[in-house]
């Protein structure tokens, strides 16, 4: 689909393979969730910008870089949580944003109850994170407020991707890139992305 980029890669597939299997336990369940968002983090940050600085080494200097701009992750609670420490492998001084969003069983819209953003994220490459793009709701929710705090930069990242929820988020935004390990069959009746892995945030917290 025009925007995504299904990272095709033989230990992003075996990750993925842990994360789906019933039987894996929640400490497993975390671990190899973590170890995909590194190799996703790998994808979805290969364009950002350096700055040209000369280092020493221990026999001369030569041509270094460092990145020019700060990096925020932004985690959708719940389960967005265990993707932060996989990209903060990759960037460990990056700053860390949460966004907490619920689904109102009645009205089904996604509800905003927590929201902590680093100041810099007007200035900063944003990567929104969560496990699952299912309906696309708390997403968009995500990227709107996200959006209203300034943000200019921002790349969306997850785990399970349903064409709905793929949909749902390029007609809203657009132009922001979508990175996942998998573009999954679709959403059954109750929403729930097929085969997916089920409810990421139950499975990682052990709920």
């Amino acid at each position: 689909m025009e925007g995504v980029t299904v990272v095709d890669h033989p230990l992003v597939a075996r990750h993925l393979s842990v994360l789906r299997d019933r039987r894996t336990p929640s400490a497993a369940f975390r671990a190899a969730l973590a170890e995909a968002a590194t190799c996703l983090g790998y994808e979805a940050l290969r364009d950002l910008a350096l700055d040209r600085e000369d280092v020493e080494t221990p026999l001369e200097t030569t041509a270094g870089a460092r990145l020019a701009d700060e990096i925020v992750v932004v985690a959708i609670l719940r389960a967005g949580l265990g993707m932060v420490e996989g990209f903060l492998r990759l960037v460990p001084e990056a700053r860390v944003g949460h966004l907490g969003i619920y689904r109102d069983e009645v009205s089904t819209e996604p509800v905003g109850y927590y929201e902590l953003l680093p100041e810099q994220v007007p200035s900063a490459e944003v990567v929104l994170v969560d496990p699952m793009l299912a309906t696309g709701g708390s997403a968009v929710h995500a990227l709107t407020r996200l959006r209203q705090a300034g943000a200019e930069r921002i790349r969306f990242v997850c785990l399970v991707a349903a064409p709905e929820g793929v949909r749902a988020l390029r007609a809203e935004h657009p132009g922001v890139p979508i990175v996942c390990a998998t573009l999954d069959r679709g959403l059954d009746a109750d929403a729930f992305i097929r085969p997916g892995l089920g409810d990421a945030g139950d499975r990682l917290f052990g709920t």
